[in-house]
């Protein structure tokens, strides 16, 4: 009997939690009007009651689908008794409904570690960020109930078997992409929540970064993490080898991850030097509108992706009103407070504050390229005005210069002193750094590939330019300590993060451009016998066999790979996979994996005399990609383990800070202090 209730359960708990959710978004923000301290103190409890309802409804569905209970019509279109058990649990949030609960169970999560971790900041500023909080839950949990219950029963026509899930996301992919990438997007509601909280309560000063920063840190690492794994997902399992495709889906993710780069630089400069207050509240707004912008594509049905959810257009209106509410609201919050709290701090054109400026003036722009580029046609298609596609050349031909421009500014950043630096400095510093990038950037196409290609040295000087200086900057910072190791150990995690999180892009920067300038694809037919060289590696076709797997049929090729005359070998196992519940094909890629270089072979089509169509690649430096985006995320959360953020953050600190004059600005800039920015 209880077996049979599981689903009502879930539906039971989320009306709960919707209540819970309710109490938290009104009592606190009405006590921290009021000043009551019992109103303020009802947004912790309900934040963690709601988690524990949600909690609840989530592993109510997941029970219903390890359970095969296919009266649940979530279960019945996305599972099927055939599947693995380990696709089961991931099923649960490869459907929109699913996908929803998994953001709300995400945001209900960032709200119950936000009332853990914020007991030291002031009761009302609390108050405040538990109210927004719980705003924000009572929207997605009303879209949940009102629009996509998951719990929803197919009684009394209930199927014999699921319609199992799509072949494309039976993969560890949806595992780890969706739930790192959710993070991400909810993560900055913690941010959003903070941003309006200080706008509220007049708060605009170094005490609010300090505890907003974390928090931002931590969700665009998730966040980074997500994107890069989407981007591994998508490199083996579409056959195609491509990495990036400026899908709509993907700009979606990328939007947030831009504005929220700018967002994390942007807090630096205000909890350092008291400037861009109103500039870093406008970001946390934009950051976490974006997000739910990316919400709303993916499930309004109005574009075809891969990534996409065809769902109720209703759907997409409801989330298209949630994204206009939030804006709206938060905007106009911002408009009637922000010109009260702000104050103007003045520095030189040539300093880290005014390069961290022209840094986010950049990102800014950057994000307005790939927002205009999707949304454009997207809005041209709903006027009547006729349909076009923008594709890679528009994305590739402004992003590109700008991601250059950008690097520029990224080395001359990291060895700049805040507030003013005279130029002859600057230069006394970086023009090393500067012949060396280009001297190695030049050169080591010509040693690589034997040619000269514009590109990858552009790539690699960008590369090198964003590097060398951090390396001049930690050689200035240490040379004066007892030892080298003395001078590490006297630098924060601070600063190793954002040490980390350049090396990171600098990596990714190389990867990117040489894996587009010289890689090699060649599509051949091949049966039993047949051998086919691609740079400098032999594949010979073996074998061909079959097998079947849980719930597929494969058409199974090996091959044996061998370099030049080397002796050594080593096999490859592309497979051409037909779902028996679907009846849908699927491709299987074989990859030999490696630091500066991948190996891919799909296979095709059967082409009816004993061969197939089979696609063979050679990759290098693709792994960089990725790698790059794991040292920025790293560097991430680095920053967050930084001892100073674990201080208590007393109310005292605001009028000190902004009460600080150049003077003493200029008197604290010293290699110590410098290292914590």
């Amino acid at each position: 009997m209880f077996i049979k209730m599981i689903p009502e359960i879930g539906h039971f708990a989320l009306i709960i939690a919707l209540l819970m959710a309710a109490v938290q978004a009104v009592m606190p923000l009405a006590g921290a009007a009021t000043r009551r301290p019992l109103w303020m103190a009802y947004g912790q409890p309900m934040a963690v009651g709601q988690f524990v309802f949600i909690a609840i409804a989530y592993a109510c569905l997941t029970a219903s689908y390890m359970l095969d209970d296919f009266s649940v019509a979530n279960v019945a279109n996305n599972s099927n008794s055939l599947l693995p058990w380990y696709y089961k649990f991931s099923a649960v949030w490869g459907n929109h409904e699913g996908s929803v609960l998994l953001w709300s169970f995400m945001l209900a999560g960032w709200g119950f570690a936000a009332s853990l971790f914020t007991g030291n900041l002031p009761r009302d500023m609390v108050a405040r960020v538990m109210g927004v909080m719980g705003m924000v839950c009572v929207g997605f949990l009303l879209f949940i109930l009102m629009t996509s219950n998951p719990f929803e029963r197919l009684l009394p026509g209930m199927p014999q078997d699921g319609a199992d899930l799509n072949p494309l996301l039976q993969d560890f992919g949806l595992v780890v992409h969706p739930p790192m990438l959710y993070m991400g997007y909810v993560g900055f509601s913690v941010v959003f929540a903070f941003a309006i909280a200080a706008l509220m309560g007049g708060r605009l000063d170094a005490a609010w970064t300090r505890w907003a920063r974390p928090w931002t840190n931590l969700a665009w690492a998730f966040l980074t993490v997500g994107i890069a794994l989407g981007s591994w997902w998508a490199y083996y399992e579409l056959g195609w080898g491509g990495w990036w495709f400026w899908d709509p889906v993907e700009n979606a993710s990328l939007l947030p991850w831009l504005t929220g780069t700018a967002l994390v630089h942007s807090l630096a400069v205000t909890e350092k030097r008291g400037s861009f207050k109103s500039w870093t509240v406008l970001l946390a707004i934009s950051t976490f509108s974006l997000s739910l912008m990316g919400t709303f594509l993916v499930r309004s049905g109005v574009l075809t992706s891969v990534h996409a959810f065809a769902n109720d257009p209703a759907r997409g209106f409801f989330i298209l009103m949630l994204l206009a509410i939030t804006v709206t609201l938060s905007l106009l919050v911002f408009a009637l407070r922000a010109p009260r709290v702000s104050h103007k701090v003045g520095f030189n054109w040539l300093s880290r504050d005014a390069l961290l400026l022209v840094n986010n003036i950049f990102l800014v722009i950057m994000t307005v390229t790939v927002l205009l580029g999707t949304v454009y046609p997207l809005i041209l298609d709903s006027l009547g005005l006729g349909k076009i596609s923008v594709g890679p050349p528009y994305f590739n031909t402004l992003f590109v210069p700008l991601t250059v421009l950008m690097c520029i500014f990224m080395g001359l950043g990291s060895v700049t002193r805040w507030k003013s630096m005279a130029a002859r400095d600057l230069i006394r510093k970086l023009w090393l750094a500067g012949v060396a990038a280009l001297v190695i950037g030049i050169l080591m196409p010509l040693l690589y590939r034997g040619e000269w290609n514009l590109f990858v040295s552009l790539g690699i000087v960008s590369a090198l330019w964003i590097v060398l200086p951090m390396v001049r900057d930690v050689f200035d910072k240490t040379r004066h300590a007892s030892s080298f190791l003395a001078g590490v150990r006297k630098l924060s995690l601070a600063y190793w993060g954002m040490v980390l999180g350049h090396v990171g892009v600098a990596v990714t920067i190389v990867g990117v451009t040489v894996v587009s300038n010289y890689n090699i694809e060649r599509n051949v037919r091949m049966s039993p016998g047949t051998t086919v060289e691609v740079a400098g590696y032999q594949f010979t076709m073996t074998e061909l066999t079959e097998r079947r797997g849980a719930n597929f049929l494969a058409d199974t090729s090996i091959l044996q790979v061998q370099r030049g005359d080397s002796g050594r070998s080593f096999t490859m196992r592309p497979e051409k996979r037909l779902y028996l519940a679907t009846g849908m094909p699927m491709t299987q890629v074989a990859l030999r994996p490696g630091l500066f270089r991948d190996l891919y072979v799909a296979m095709g089509e059967n082409l009816g005399d004993g061969s197939w169509a089979m696609r063979v690649q050679y990759k290098p430096f693709v792994r960089w990609l990725w790698l790059g985006a794991l040292l920025m995320a790293f560097g991430g959360v680095l920053a967050v383990l930084d001892k100073r953020y674990r201080r208590t953050a007393s109310t005292r600190e605001a009028p000190k800070v902004a009460s600080q004059d150049d003077s003493t600005q200029n008197s604290t800039q010293n290699g110590a202090r410098e290292a914590t920015a």
